[in-house]
């Protein structure tokens, strides 16, 4: 039997740690009382997980949350979440508590495990040595929208599902999010590496490093600088971190992680300078249109009661001729 004492010498001297979970896994039965079934030394490590709790925070916000506060059940305040009613009696929050479980119980019976599908882990893990192998050649971005590590879970997907052949092996791996790993499930066999790729420019501003440190606003895939040549004082633009030619290629997340930033910009701007009364938001989609960096990107101009002596017809002004009707 193991000795206090020799218990303390081995955390202290002789464990050799690549992780968190050894000191995590003996914490957590030190505060089970000893003894633990792998359910509760698995959720005690879920709560330790940082990208699982991040996870978890957004999708909250994106869909329950929302839903929940459109309808008046709950309120929202600077990071807090409360039910928006008067406080309940003891025999009140128990029948809110037993409904609920009931929703709940008819629910999973209903869809089974495949409410978690997009969650489970194989029972037939990819190796170590070769998840980083994989994440390591993918320089830590989702091969679909271009999250890193710091918006979202990665994954390392098998391009050909495991339940229909694919294999543990550097050419059937590529990584995405757990967004994009989530919708695609087993009904797709895209080889997205390709695609990001073949797009993927070395010559190409927008996807350089030290665009990316000047980032003045970040939401997810996408990330907003100065435009370098702005035509008014704080001209945005918002781009996303995958290579794509133009709007119209982002995918429906990027879109929609634009759409949000670009709202938080218009609210900072609006903040900051009182001078700022409305915005041009607009994307040049192709040479014809005056696109001139072949990397998707939407132009947030804040605009100034005079800065131009007619400005009827804003974003008609890209065929200047056109532009007062």
């Amino acid at each position: 039997m193991l000795t206090f004492e020799k218990l303390i010498d081995f955390l202290e001297n002789k464990m050799s740690m690549s992780h968190i979970y050894q000191p995590l896994l003996i914490r957590s039965l030190v505060d089970a009382g000893g003894t633990a079934t792998l359910r509760q030394l698995a959720q005690a490590f879920v709560a330790q997980d940082e990208s699982q709790l991040r996870f978890y925070e957004k999708r909250i916000k994106e869909m329950p949350l929302k839903v929940l506060t459109r309808h008046g059940v709950v309120e929202h305040r600077e990071g807090l979440v409360a039910l928006a009613t008067k406080p309940l009696t003891l025999e009140q929050k128990a029948h809110v508590k037993r409904v609920c479980e009931q929703r709940l119980q008819q629910f999973v019976q209903k869809r089974g495990l495949a409410l978690w599908d997009y969650r489970l882990l194989e029972t037939d893990p990819i190796p170590d040595s070769l998840r980083f192998q994989v994440l390591k050649g993918s320089g830590g971005r989702c091969a679909l929208c271009g999250a890193t590590k710091r918006d979202r879970p990665l994954d390392v997907d098998h391009i050909i599902p495991r339940n229909r052949g694919g294999k543990h092996e550097p050419a059937n791996l590529q990584v995405l999010c757990a967004k994009c790993n989530r919708s695609k499930r087993d009904q797709d066999m895209t080889d997205f590496r390709v695609e990001s790729e073949a797009l993927t420019t070395r010559d190409c501003v927008f996807c350089s490093r030290e665009t990316a440190a000047k980032a003045v606003g970040e939401n997810g895939s996408v990330f907003a600088i100065k435009d370098r040549h702005p035509v008014t004082q704080g001209h945005l633009l918002v781009i996303p971190r995958r290579h794509t030619p133009d709007y119209f290629s982002m995918t429906a997340g990027e879109r929609g992680d634009a759409e949000d930033l670009l709202r938080v910009l218009r609210n900072k701007a609006l903040q900051l300078d009182g001078s700022v009364e409305g915005f041009n938001i607009g994307a040049n989609c192709g040479e014809a249109a005056g696109q001139t960096v072949a990397h998707a990107h939407i132009h947030f101009i804040p605009r100034r009661r005079g800065d131009t002596p007619s400005p009827k017809g804003g974003i008609r002004g890209a065929i200047p001729e056109k532009m007062a009707y």
